[in-house]
C-alpha cells in the first residue's frame, strides 16, 4: 500500500522587497496558475484525504484558488513556511488512509528537495508547478511533475464550458 505526496508551488507573486515576505501576494498570472493547478488535478480525477497549506499569504491563496476545484478546505500548516523536509511530509501523511493522497501548497526549494530526498530526482519546481510522488515504505517514485502551461492545457481541455 503507497500512499502519494502531491506539492503544489505557490503561484507567481509580488517580487520581493515588495511588502515583507509572508505578506508577499500572488499577481494575477500566479491567480490564474493556482487556479489552473486547480481544474488540472480534477481533471486527473485526484482526489486528496486533506489539502495543507504554509501560512504565508501567496501560498495560502494559492491553495484557496486550486481548493475552489477540487472541493476541500486548505488547512494552515506553519511547518510548510520553510524548512518543510521529508520528516514533515511524513508526519503529514500520517493518519491517511491506505493509498490515500495529500496536497501541500509551498515554496521552493523545500519541494525540490523533498522530491529529491525521496526519489533522488532533481526537479525544477517551477511557481504553480506540481508533483505527484508515491510513497512505499521509505521510497518514494517520482509519477508527475507537471509545469504551469501543462496544467493550464489539461484544466483547459476538461472544461466543459464553451469558449469565451
Amino acid at each position: 500500500m503507497a500512499n502519494q505526496l502531491w506539492l503544489l508551488r505557490h503561484g507567481e507573486a509580488e517580487p520581493h522587497g515588495t511588502r515583507p515576505d509572508a505578506e508577499r501576494r500572488l499577481t494575477p498570472r500566479g491567480e490564474e496558475q493556482s487556479r489552473a493547478a486547480g481544474r488540472a488535478l480534477a481533471a486527473l480525477e485526484l482526489t486528496f484525504q486533506a489539502i495543507y497549506t504554509s501560512p504565508k499569504v501567496r501560498a495560502r491563496d494559492t491553495a484557496l484558488l486550486a481548493a475552489e476545484t477540487l472541493g476541500d478546505e486548505p488547512i494552515v500548516t506553519p511547518v510548510l513556511a520553510e524548512d518543510f523536509s521529508v520528516a514533515d511530509a511524513r508526519d503529514l501523511l500520517l493518519g491517511v488512509e491506505p493509498d490515500g493522497r495529500i496536497l501541500v501548497v509551498g515554496h521552493n526549494p523545500d519541494f525540490a528537495q523533498v522530491v529529491f530526498d525521496l526519489t533522488g530526482g532533481r526537479v525544477d519546481f517551477k511557481k504553480g508547478a506540481v508533483a505527484g510522488v508515491r510513497l512505499d515504505g521509505t521510497r518514494g517514485e517520482l509519477i508527475a511533475l507537471l509545469r504551469p502551461r501543462e496544467l493550464e492545457q489539461i484544466g483547459v481541455q476538461s472544461d466543459p464550458s464553451p469558449a469565451a
